[in-house]
């Protein structure tokens, strides 16, 4: 009996509080604070929550041929034809297809290799290394967690005082997010990674 009556209870306050609306809007009258945050929205609640990061088809579907071929079939761009290769404009490069971020300008370095080179991930956690045997080298791969994009390769020839590895990566696997653009974007967390050179 005390049962049905607590579930009874249980679905009206469910019913009730779906039923209520909140408004964040100070009333027209009332008088704030210079202490007060002008900019608490519910959007700024989003910055509080992870950002997820995921392979979708529609994001394969917008590719293009070239992304495609290196990101989904581990191709390889033509080396000095990348986008990114000259680019050095303070931002972060993320994954073409999930958007996970993977790279800061502030370490991202001219090795004469002929694709964009970067002494270490923005987040360890965002990159797999893979042990790579193909075309008769034993090479690291370097895959995207969340998008399983292939990047580029890992090589133990970068500058020793940032760490000694290069990470050789493909232009048509990232999308560079400006410095400017990144709070926007949803970035904000790592505009401490980014530096003018």
């Amino acid at each position: 009996m005390a049962s049905g009556i607590y579930k009874r209870y249980v679905a009206e306050l469910v019913v009730f509080t779906a039923s209520l609306s909140f408004d964040t809007s100070p009333p027209e009258n009332a008088r704030v604070s210079s202490n007060t945050p002008t900019n608490f929205t519910p959007n700024h609640l989003k910055e509080n929550f992870m950002k997820t990061y995921k392979k979708s088809d529609a994001a394969i579907a917008n590719l293009t041929p070239e992304q495609r071929r290196v990101t989904q079939h581990g191709s390889t761009e033509h080396p000095g034809t990348g986008a990114y290769l000259h680019n050095d404009e303070p931002g972060i490069y993320v994954d073409i297809v999930s958007g996970e971020p993977l790279f800061a300008s502030s370490d991202k370095f001219e090795s004469g290799c002929g694709w964009p080179s970067f002494t270490k991930p923005i987040k360890p956690a965002y990159i797999n290394e893979l042990r790579d045997t193909s075309h008769s080298m034993i090479r690291t791969e370097v895959r995207s967690v969340h998008g399983d994009s292939h990047l580029g390769h890992v090589f133990p020839d970068g500058p020793q005082d940032r760490g000694g590895l290069r990470y050789c990566i493909n232009s048509a696997s990232l999308r560079f997010i400006h410095r400017d653009d990144m709070e926007a974007e949803g970035y904000g967390e790592y505009l401490n990674q980014v530096e003018d050179k």
